[in-house]
């Protein structure tokens, strides 16, 4: 649930409008669901009339990476927070963080190990919590771990606005978003809005995966977004008993798209039961694993990216 604070501060800026949103009280909480007016204030009349925002960056982040995916499931939020991890690592003057912009499902607190809530500065601006030197922002920071976020378009991309434009980033060298599924409101809003400078598209060899890697690569560079590359996750299943491997989604798969869509591969991640658990502990396996070939594969990854944007 919502702390009614919160709320004011993540929609409404200062002031409960209730011209604007209206809260309806119940026995589950303060908030059971909100109601949007219909109205077009003349400020958003204006807005609308010159045509879609300009992109600018984040203020005090120099370098914004998405990492995205066609699909759910394919181990996203995995390589987002294993990625992060892996910059401070191979970087370790760098000042790195995480933005969770999946609104309806988010999972960096648990992968991260964090929670709470997060506080205002003298600025009025959200403070990122912190661990492993890594700060972090999530929607799911705010709302009850079960509670369900049922949100419309309009609410969804107000909440992408402020957890860019109203969090006290500075200074971050590199700010890693955590994108949801798909090619919706989110995307949207982000590659209008924001200076991105590169996404990476995270799939299993899978055929279905892959189609919708496609389609996620396809719209990033619709939006001008430059495609820095596949990250093949799953890529190999790694019996934690007997070592063997076995390509149980599929093989060579994922190159083809990259060598069709002329798009590289950062690196190919192994299945391996210990991913799972450092997840689940809220351990990214950078730091759990270090010496894991999985852990080798992301810090790979990172190299590549560090690369590509220097600080």
């Amino acid at each position: 649930m919502l702390h009614k604070k919160l709320l004011q501060f993540l929609f409404l800026n200062t002031k409960y409008d209730r011209s604007i949103c209206k809260g309806y009280y119940g026995s589950f909480g303060w908030l059971r669901f909100i109601r949007y007016n219909s109205k077009i204030s003349t400020h958003q009349q204006e807005l609308m009339k010159r045509g879609l925002p300009k992109k600018a960056p984040i203020e005090g982040v120099r370098y914004i990476i998405l990492v995205a995916s066609g699909k759910g499931g394919v181990g996203k939020s995995t390589t987002a927070v294993n990625l992060a991890a892996a910059i401070s690592v191979v970087k370790q003057t760098a000042n790195v963080g995480i933005l969770d912009a999946d609104i309806y499902g988010p999972s960096i607190p648990k992968m991260m190990g964090l929670s709470g809530e997060p506080t205002l500065s003298r600025e009025n601006l959200m403070i990122p919590l912190n661990n492993f030197g890594i700060k972090c922002m999530s929607i799911g920071f705010l709302v009850d771990d079960k509670s369900a976020i049922v949100w419309r378009g309009p609410m969804v991309m107000s909440a992408i606005h402020k957890l860019t434009r109203e969090v006290n980033w500075s200074p971050l060298d590199y700010l890693i978003i955590d994108m949801p599924p798909g090619t919706g409101d989110t995307q949207l809003s982000i590659s209008q809005e924001v200076h991105v400078n590169g996404a990476i598209v995270v799939t299993t060899p899978q055929d279905i995966a892959l189609l919708d890697a496609r389609r996620g690569a396809e719209m990033f560079r619709k939006v001008n977004i430059p495609v820095l590359g596949f990250v093949q996750n799953m890529s190999v299943f790694v019996c934690p008993n007997c070592s063997s491997t076995t390509h149980i989604f599929g093989d060579n798969g994922t190159q083809k798209l990259a060598s069709e869509m002329g798009v590289d591969i950062l690196g190919d991640v192994p299945l391996h039961l210990s991913v799972r658990e450092s997840c689940d502990q809220g351990i990214p396996i950078v730091f759990s694993r270090p010496e894991s070939p999985e852990s080798r594969v992301y810090k790979e990854i990172a190299l590549k990216i560090v690369a590509e944007f220097p600080i």
